[in-house]
């Protein structure tokens, strides 16, 4: 990523990721209270004051409808703009009719700052991997032509790339070939952002950095041919925008996790 011209930032975004909350608000993912978590999590974003967060899926457990308005009541004490896109334990249909007023909105795309934020569903229905649908394709090559001298960023829920864990990659997009035709077309894409992993990962495709993040919850653990947990406390990603079309952009984690984690579990 380039050096940001070193002018404040024109926007500050906290990505916040596969928080899984459940009906029941002391409900549990692998010991971890989700909702506790989160909180935690949200408090801790607080303190470097964005302006909008990206929330990338997954965000409740069991596509409850309690589930969601327990992530809009959380996330109303931050008092912006929450940016919502469903992962693949969300159902989309009740993501949208529960997350889609103040302050969580469904958006396809959205320029503030002089930037492009451009928001593409990765889910397919009663699955855990990724395909980006032909129509959402569309909508974000459009997208990114309409606007092509305002620098972007693209945000989906599953990873586009492998991430180097056999178990996870295994459920990444699987038609990531004609996604990167579109970015590669318009080369005014700054990043493409996702969640699901379950941990931090970053690299560069090109003049395009790659980003995956921390759950709010539990984290899985890198390079892991299985699946296994991590022993790193919860976390978001903070990115910051600048007028130049430069971002920085880095993780913040919990001093430490907010319960004890089921560190030997084969699943969930």
């Amino acid at each position: 990523m380039a050096a940001p011209s070193g002018n404040a930032p024109v926007l500050r975004i906290a990505q916040i990721t596969d928080t899984h909350l459940h009906a029941d608000p002391d409900g549990r993912l692998l010991g971890l209270n989700t909702r506790v978590c989160l909180e935690q999590v949200v408090e801790l974003a607080a303190r470097r004051h964005p302006q909008l967060v990206v929330a990338t899926g997954d965000l409740t457990h069991d596509a409850s409808p309690q589930g969601y308005q327990q992530l809009q009541r959380i996330f109303a004490a931050l008092d912006i703009p929450v940016y919502c896109l469903p992962g693949n334990h969300d159902e989309r249909t009740a993501l949208q009719d529960h997350l889609d007023g103040t302050p969580c909105h469904n958006r396809s795309q959205l320029r503030i700052g002089g930037w492009l934020l451009a928001f593409v569903d990765s889910t397919v229905s009663g699955a855990e991997g990724g395909h980006i649908a032909a129509a959402e394709l569309r909508q974000l090559d459009a997208a990114l032509a309409q606007a092509p001298t305002l620098p972007a960023i693209v945000w989906l829920h599953h990873q586009p790339v492998q991430v180097g864990s056999r178990w996870l990659d295994t459920m990444a997009v699987d038609n990531a070939a004609d996604f990167f035709r579109i970015i590669d077309r318009h080369r005014q894409v700054r990043a493409v952002v996702w969640g699901h992993v379950h941990q931090s990962f970053e690299q560069q495709r090109h003049q395009v950095a790659l980003l995956a993040t921390p759950s709010t919850c539990v984290q899985f653990r890198p390079h892991s041919a299985e699946f296994a947990i991590d022993p790193t406390p919860p976390g978001y990603r903070w990115i910051d925008l600048y007028a130049d079309g430069t971002l920085r952009t880095g993780v913040e984690r919990l001093a430490s996790i907010p319960g004890v984690v089921e560190a030997h579990s084969s699943g969930y």
